[in-house]
């Protein structure tokens, strides 16, 4: 017992076996010293999570697959502009209320239903760690070996079934370790690092891109290459190719509230990740675009990854000069796919840390899961995982439909069921007669919108993986963040109306207002107007808005703001 004491995140003396299992200090609404990320951070943000390889290959499957280059960028303008939206509507609760997406889920799956959305979650994340940390150690090689050529003539020691050679295993390692202190600091904190790569890696892009056009003499033949694709198949590849943007946005749209919790202001997590999120992306794909054309005229081909044409630009006796300007590009890649950027701290160490938090409060705080999700990035040989690229590609198209399905359940919750109202208390409390209890603590509504946003694409699915099926239902697969997303949205909707929850869309009187109602509601569990008489008859009830810092409490007959 005293071991098990010591490993506990804070003393849970005096709390009961339920509360240790609710909340800790990162799941407790952020505290308003910690609300620290303005509009400026939010657009750092994005400007650093936009800077990636992923980013910027993603224009090169679209040209690959038959579209032109205008075409590849249009489609990448609409699907980040039609995904920066949701990423804002999910976010909105953690923005007023300062809860991470643990806790936002629990207000529509229930206090346990929310566990398997947060561990699907975090497990994702785990995954992706170590494939991101895969990718940074090739960016960390290229430094390297800007740095000293040698490292290229070092002997492999690894059998081919390790599927990576000594190198590059030491690259690996590298980055991988260097990665490890980013998770240490705090979220409210961790916006600087953000700023820090928001100011490098535009510096090192727009050198890249330059270099490149130089380079060549031009903006290379890809520019002036035609599409091949016409008419129908035009349209639905165009469709396939923006929808392949949302996918890769899945993650963060879900998680959305784990960063909105530390907006200094609502409004500070809105038009700044509205704008920047298709701006951002837009820009990093066009550089890639036009460096690699320019790879073509200089090489005879396309190089579409960045950290494969720098490390041609070290081949043949480079000049000190060239050694310099890759190690640079290189060094900005590494901050870009290490913990400072979106795949290891947004969307992987901080979502892993937030959600195997919820999973075991007592023991796990954001920290220690960041650090869980390192060390099983690691174990998982993502190295292994890419080289087997469709089977993953495949494996994440379809993981986008699960998380798209609990996006649309959140969503509607807080907008149609129980429009901005929140009870704070009821999320950390496993009281029978709150409202997120449920049925023992699970919401089967959500579970039924959710497992049908699931099914409406798994024959579509089973055609992505080789099978005969229907054109329809590929059609369907092939739009499935939106059928997924809509779908639960829908079931979720008329459950509600046929099972009407305390609170719900049930209550004619209510009006959507962003409100913490813990103390305000009736005897039978429903939300009291605005104004009206509680049921003591002592007096109005004032709902003050959460996200100004506040939140109710009662006070003898009366409610005040803390």
């Amino acid at each position: 017992m005293n071991i098990l004491r010591k490993l506990e995140v804070e003393d849970s003396e005096g709390k009961s076996y339920s509360q240790t299992f609710l909340t800790n200090e990162d799941l407790s609404p952020v505290p308003r010293e910690k609300q620290t990320w303005k509009h400026r951070n939010f657009v750092a943000f994005w400007i650093a999570d936009s800077f990636n390889v992923n980013t910027w290959m993603i224009a090169s499957s679209m040209i690959q697959a038959g579209l032109s280059w205008w075409q590849a960028w249009i489609c990448v303008w609409i699907g980040y502009g039609v995904v920066a939206p949701f990423i804002v509507l999910n976010a909105r609760p953690g923005a007023i209320f300062h809860i991470t997406f643990p806790v936002v889920a629990r207000t529509s799956f229930g206090l346990y239903g929310s566990l398997w959305c947060t561990f699907n979650r975090g497990a994702m994340a785990c995954v992706w760690y170590g494939v991101q940390a895969s990718i940074g150690g090739t960016c960390m090689f290229v430094m390297l070996r800007a740095m000293w050529p040698g490292i290229n003539n070092i002997p492999n020691r690894l059998p081919d079934s390790a599927g990576i050679t000594s190198k590059e295993m030491l690259a690996f390692f590298l980055f991988w370790f260097v990665s490890l202190p980013a998770i240490w600091f705090p979220v409210h904190q961790i916006r600087h690092l953000f700023t820090l790569k928001a100011m490098i890696t535009p510096i090192a892009g727009l050198i890249f891109f330059v270099w490149c056009i130089v380079k060549a003499k031009g903006v290379g033949p890809i520019i002036r290459q035609p599409g091949t694709m016409h008419g129908s198949e035009l349209g639905w590849g165009m469709v396939m190719n923006l929808m392949s943007c949302i996918s890769n946005m899945a993650t963060l749209l879900t998680n959305a509230p784990d960063f909105a919790s530390r907006a200094h202001t609502p409004s500070a997590a809105l038009y700044s990740q509205l704008f920047s999120v298709p701006l951002t992306f837009s820009i990093v794909s066009f550089i890639g675009i036009i460096v690699s054309s320019s790879s073509q005229a200089i090489y005879g081909e396309a190089i579409w990854s960045p950290i494969d044409l720098l490390n041609m630009f070290l081949d043949d006796q480079p000049s000190h000069g060239t050694r310099f300007g890759v190690w640079f590009i290189a060094f900005a890649f590494v901050i870009a796919q290490t913990n400072i950027n979106r795949t290891n701290i947004s969307a992987n160490s901080v979502s892993a840390g937030c959600d195997l938090t919820s999973l075991v409060p007592r023991f796990i705080n954001i920290r220690r899961g960041g650090y869980i999700a390192a060390i099983v990035g690691y174990c998982i040989l993502p190295w292994k995982l890419l080289a087997s690229s469709n089977g993953f590609v495949s494996y994440l198209s379809a993981y986008s439909v699960f998380l798209s399905s609990i996006a649309g359940v959140m969503v509607t919750e807080y907008y149609f069921i129980r429009k901005g109202h929140y009870r704070m208390k009821d999320l950390y409390d496993t009281r029978k007669d709150g409202w997120y209890w449920y049925t023992y603590g699970i919401n089967f509504r959500a579970y039924t919108a959710y497992i049908a946003g699931i099914l409406i694409n798994v024959v579509g699915f089973a055609g992505a993986t080789g099978r005969t099926v229907p054109v329809a239902a590929t059609r369907i697969y092939e739009m499935s963040f939106f059928t997924g997303f809509g779908t639960s949205m829908v079931i979720y909707l008329l459950l509600n109306w046929a099972f009407p929850v305390p609170g719900g869309i049930g209550e004619k009187s209510v009006s959507f207002e962003e409100v913490d109602v813990s103390g305000v509601w009736d005897s039978a569990g429903h939300v009291q107007a605005k104004g009206s008489d509680s049921e003591s008859g002592t007096g109005n009830a004032e709902l003050d808005e959460v996200g100004d810092g506040g939140s109710l409490t009662k006070d003898g007959d009366d409610l005040k703001e803390e």
